[in-house]
């Protein structure tokens, strides 16, 4: 369990990497408390009720302070990213305490056991600004979903920021084959079907396949292989912790797995050719996503006529529009000479992804109109 003395602010050290800092003399806490730092990853320096190297308190990104020393400490200069650690729920005192230490918050274990390790982690991976997420789903079978996630990705790598894309379709054929990487090494969903718990994004982007200067995450040619909601959880939360953007691939029907990426998805994107067989197809794709996802927005595929532009593809959808994806001549025989979707800046597609990327990061990471 944890409990928040002040409101929730960034840590003074967020965004860079260091070492937490344990303050304690009680050992059977102590022991508690490297235990969890182990499994976050993060080499703690720890002092025994006095703080013995100088700056330790100023410097370190988090504090754990064992209940025990809390007192001796209460002259110390206040901080953020101090956490007072108890095990008494029913110990009232605690309170007062940690006001007078100035601490952030009181997590009593056993219970936030888990809470506290995301919190280490954090530190251990100098965790910043989260990604940008955008999810792209098709409105019907072969509406182009895949390939315009690809070219998102894509673009946003060759802009130079961090990418990840993540293949979250497990019948779509693999991403790693429209970006021509499917024998790539690193590794595929399967490896990561059974995480539980936090999975460090470090680990997860070095582990995946690098094509076009972006990290992919597909599915290989084995077996259909059942990927639990704990795992896409766990998954994609380790991306959106390392940054710059994320692209998500995301099939029409959606299952638990799904819904958990839905659930972490800034952005989505309904890929709707214009036809009015694919408008039917697509509301109720719209209707079933927008259950779990706010802000979804149509992308039309053109070309459109007359009769039915892209505002009035959307206004049928009830959703705002992203905008219009001209055709793209000879993008089948830029695949078949090893150019991936979108490798071209100047073609349409291209054009499309540089001028959403534009717009969606225009205040530096926030989705804009």
């Amino acid at each position: 369990m944890t409990a928040s003395i002040t409101p929730e602010r960034p840590s003074a050290a967020e965004g860079q990497r260091g070492r937490p800092l344990i303050v304690t003399e009680d050992e059977e806490l102590l022991d508690d408390l490297l235990r969890l730092c182990a499994a976050a990853g993060a080499e703690p320096e720890v002092a025994h009720g006095a703080l013995t190297r100088r700056g330790s308190w100023e410097a370190a990104p988090l504090i754990l302070v064992g209940d025990d020393s809390a007192a001796r400490l209460c002259d110390r200069a206040r901080r953020e990213g101090v956490l007072l650690i108890g095990r008494d729920l029913d110990d009232h005192g605690i309170w007062r305490r940690a006001v007078a230490l100035g601490a952030d918050n009181v997590a009593f274990l056993p219970d936030a056991e888990t809470w506290l390790v995301d919190r280490i982690a954090d530190v251990a991976e100098g965790v910043g600004r989260q990604a940008l997420t955008i999810g792209v789903i098709g409105g019907r079978g072969g509406a182009g979903a895949s390939t315009l996630a690809c070219a998102l990705a894509v673009t946003a790598a060759r802009s130079g920021r961090r990418t990840m894309l993540i293949d979250g379709d497990p019948l779509g054929g693999g991403l790693d084959v429209l970006l021509g990487g499917e024998g790539a090494q690193g590794l595929r969903w399967p490896a990561f079907a059974e995480s539980r718990g936090r999975v460090a994004g470090s680990a997860l982007e070095e582990s995946l396949p690098e094509l076009h200067s972006l990290r992919v995450l597909s599915w290989d040619r084995g077996d259909s292989v059942v990927i639990p909601p704990s795992a896409m959880r766990a998954v994609l939360a380790a991306a959106r912790r390392r940054g710059g953007v994320v692209v998500v691939d995301l099939p029409r029907r959606v299952d638990d797995a799904a819904a958990e990426a839905l659930a972490q998805i800034d952005l989505g994107l309904l890929v709707v050719p214009a036809e009015l067989r694919a408008v039917a197809a697509a509301h109720r794709v719209a209707s079933t996503v927008g259950m779990v996802l706010r802000d979804l927005r149509a992308v039309v595929r053109g070309p459109c006529g007359p009769e039915l532009g892209d505002e009035e593809i959307a206004g049928l959808l009830g959703l705002p529009l992203a905008g219009e994806l001209p055709p793209e001549p000879g993008l089948a025989d830029a695949f078949e000479g090893g150019e991936p979707p979108g490798g071209s800046p100047r073609g349409p597609l291209g054009r499309f992804c540089a001028e959403f990327w534009a717009r969606a990061l225009a205040d530096g990471g926030g989705v804009t109109a």
